[in-house]
């Protein structure tokens, strides 16, 4: 193997070897580790592997599904055997959404190196493909799954069968003409590439056509000028149009002697449709493109809660990869719960429940390797402190020693602030949320008592639940002891307990922030609305789960962004409507984990109130109106055998409380292949800047609750008007592609 990789490109070298096949170790655990057989297959895509006693049983994945690779002990369970295997025979395949890592041992560096390098390669290459490469890849990925003999062709009898598997239930005559006319050979069969010509026939999008032939001249393309006007007429692009149109068609058309004329065909005119300049959500808008001068607590800070659980909060598993999971979706608040140890080193876990235990200094190092990889701007750690003085000590060692120049251990300009810094001034910078004695004014003057008291805030973090706090013998004391080391670390993110808005007006710091927990937060909102958002144009707050929520469910976050708190804490590790709310929030802005605040929540004299949004000076509502013209591929839910989905689009709208409102068009009996609906749902939107945009589809169901196919959310202001399509998600937030649903959208003034 060592020669062949002499005489071939690296990159051509490991492909090799994954096609011809590698015997790795699986590993599980310290104790658990099996020797399965893994390759590649023909497609380039698809990893497929068996034990090599298990007969004909076999598994694959899309390299589709594959994030990253990591190489080396660069998981808990590769540091858990790093000991028996070294680090440059390791390595680790992470997985989109939940899906748990694969970690893998090789017999060789080399070997190693091969399957390092090539699923990069791979992953690099299903990445940059384009619309209609990953239409295509989709449809051979059916096909070989359907393709049980392996013999690479398909009768009318299998396609038939195939296309029940892809959610298709069409006319059987209609079936058997593309068929046959796909049937070049006369065969009675079809071979990969002649099912994937059969598909785009079957394909075909009446809808799209009749949009073409709207402005198309002569039926069979779109000069430029015709383009250019439907971009202007109907995309919303008024001016840009005329060289947007050019790069549309040098970017989008398939046919050279098109470009070559600067004219679109219908083929490149779907396929533009279907790209991401032809999405919902404005790409531009993707970018980072805010101000990022301006105080933290003009943010919203995606923000996690019980960081440390992959689970509920009674039983669940305690991980550093539940850290990683949150950093990697843009999350820049993580939360750190820590006890004394007994061996003198902190744990982190859910007090006084079933939860796992990890190291403190274990999750500081998985902060500094992590932190800064999807977003260089500053991350907060909110530190629940239960620990006794001893161990608030080592922890504030790890904190200095492991972090270095990334935590921050003063004010930056040496000044004590009277405005919180930005994010541009503190990017590369860990900030930790703690108690600390005394305040930024003091410079921990030596006379000041090491003691805290209890009432600022219990245990040193967030009174969350019984099971949060520290046992009665502990908090019959009015004072809790802290640590000097550890309160010097604090700077800019002091807890402090909550005097009232009046106190917080005349007599608290910038760098003074308080916890809520929901039920608190959301009588603040609904008893004092417009003090809590002044409030919080001055102060950073955080708001979190109620402690009754023990299988870690999630509090609807728009409440508390409605009256301005920042660090509004979810759940990461539980899929569903509220996490669907904070990933279209924080989809916007490069997904930096950083939302600048509309103007009206970043004055401290800020008249607004969520619950009267007319009496604001600006005050401009919109008229939304979506046609949900139709559905492409969408998925299965129910994977009996003949089991078709009954689809119905739903569009939600979250904001101030005026603007809580939802629509829907009426069901598709068996169709999830390309159901039409053509139903127009309008909505009048009080405060554009604050609301977001939920479109759902279910699987309707007469008996019992509707099964959920997928969802998009985005922010109001990033929505693109026009004819658009919805790229659908799975419930855990990961692309289902090709699923999408086909609109056409317009946005106006209300007058």
């Amino acid at each position: 193997m060592k020669k062949i990789k002499t005489q071939l490109p690296e990159t051509l070298w490991a492909l090799g070897l994954m096609m011809a096949g590698s015997t790795l170790r699986k590993v599980k655990s310290r104790s658990w580790k099996k020797q399965r057989h893994f390759r590649l297959l023909e497609d380039g895509l698809t990893i497929w592997y068996k034990s090599r006693w298990a007969g004909k049983g076999h598994s694959t994945f899309s390299v589709m599904d594959v994030e990253a690779v990591r190489e080396g002990h660069q998981s808990e369970v590769m540091l858990s055997i790093a000991e028996e295997f070294p680090a440059e025979l390791c390595f680790t395949l992470v997985f989109h959404g939940r899906q748990g890592n694969l970690d893998l041992v090789a017999d060789s560096p080399e070997e190693a190196q091969a399957w390092i390098q090539g699923v990069r390669k791979l992953i690099h290459k299903a990445q940059t493909m384009d619309e209609q490469e990953r239409q295509d890849q989709w449809v051979r990925d059916w096909f070989q799954k359907a393709d049980k003999n392996k013999d690479g062709k398909m009768n009318f009898k299998e396609v038939k069968k195939l296309l029940k598997m892809m959610n298709v239930e069409m006319n059987e005559d209609n079936a058997l003409h593309l068929f046959t006319m796909a049937d070049k050979c006369e065969s009675g069969s079809l071979e990969i590439e002649q099912f994937v010509h059969f598909y785009q026939m079957l394909t075909q999008r009446d809808e799209v056509w009749k949009v073409f032939q709207d402005y198309s001249g002569d039926g069979e393309r779109l000069t430029l000028e015709e383009l250019e006007t439907f971009l202007r007429l109907e995309q919303g692009e008024g001016d840009q149009s005329s060289q947007h149109a050019q790069q549309l068609i040098q970017r989008y058309e398939p046919s050279e002697t098109a470009v070559k004329e600067s004219s679109m065909s219908l083929e490149g005119f779907q396929m533009y449709l279907c790209s991401q300049e032809g999405s919902v959500f404005n790409p531009a808008l993707l970018e980072l493109q805010q101000d990022m001068n301006q105080p933290l607590s003009h943010y919203f800070i995606s923000s996690s809660h019980n960081t440390y659980l992959l689970e509920d909060q009674l039983r669940g598993q305690s991980s550093l990869e539940a850290y990683i999971q949150a950093l990697k979706r843009g999350c820049r608040c993580v939360e750190v719960d820590c006890w004394d140890g007994s061996d003198g080193e902190p744990v982190v876990y859910h007090g006084h429940t079933l939860t796992s235990k990890i190291l403190f200094r274990d999750i500081i190092s998985t902060l500094k390797e992590y932190a800064f990889k999807v977003s260089d701007f500053p991350v907060i750690v909110s530190l629940e402190n239960h620990c006794g003085v001893e161990q608030q000590t080592v922890m504030a060692t790890h904190l200095r020693q492991i972090l270095g120049e990334m935590l921050l251990t003063a004010p930056l300009d040496g000044q004590i602030p009277h405005m919180l810094p930005s994010p541009q001034e503190l990017r590369g910078k860990i900030l930790l949320k703690a108690k600390k004695i005394g305040g930024l004014e003091t410079h921990l003057d030596e006379t000041l008592t090491d003691e805290v008291s209890d009432e600022d805030e219990t245990a040193n973090g967030d009174a969350e639940s019984p099971s949060a706090e520290d046992p009665p013998a502990e908090t019959t004391n009015k004072k809790s002891k802290l640590s000097r080391e550890l309160s010097d670390l604090v700077v800019y993110c002091k807890s402090v307990h909550f005097h009232g808005f009046e106190h917080a007006r005349s007599q608290a710091k910038c760098y003074e922030m308080s916890s809520f927990s929901e039920s608190k937060a959301k009588k603040l909102a609904k008893d004092a609305g417009s003090e809590f958002i002044r409030c919080n144009a001055r102060q950073l707050c955080r708001t979190y789960p109620s402690g009754l929520r023990t299988d870690s469910s999630n509090y609807n976050p728009q409440d508390m962004w409605n009256v301005g708190c920042q660090i509004v804490a979810l759940n990461f590790q539980t899929a569903g409507l509220e996490m669907d709310l904070n990933d279209g929030r924080f989809r916007q802005n490069g997904c930096c984990g950083y939302v600048l605040k509309p103007d009206f929540m970043r004055d401290a004299d800020s008249s607004f109130s969520p619950d009267r949004p007319e009496d604001r000076p600006g005050y401009k509502p919109a008229r939304l109106s979506i046609q949900v013209i139709s559905a492409q591929q969408l998925p299965k839910v129910n994977q009996k055998e003949g089991s078709i989905v009954d689809p119905l689009v739903r569009v939600e709208i979250y904001g101030v409380p005026q603007d809580q409102t939802k629509e829907e068009t009426g069901h598709i009996n068996n169709n999830g292949f390309n159901p039409v609906w053509n139903e127009t749902l309008n909505f009048i939107v009080h405060s554009p800047e604050l609301a977001l945009v939920r479109f759902v589809v279910e699987d309707h169901d007469k008996t019992s609750r509707n099964d959920f196919i997928g969802q998009f959310t985005l922010p109001f202001t990033c929505i693109q008007p026009g004819y658009r399509h919805i790229h659908l998600l799975s419930k855990d937030g990961t692309a289902i592609p090709p699923s999408s649903v086909f609109v056409n959208v317009n946005v106006s003034e209300l007058t």
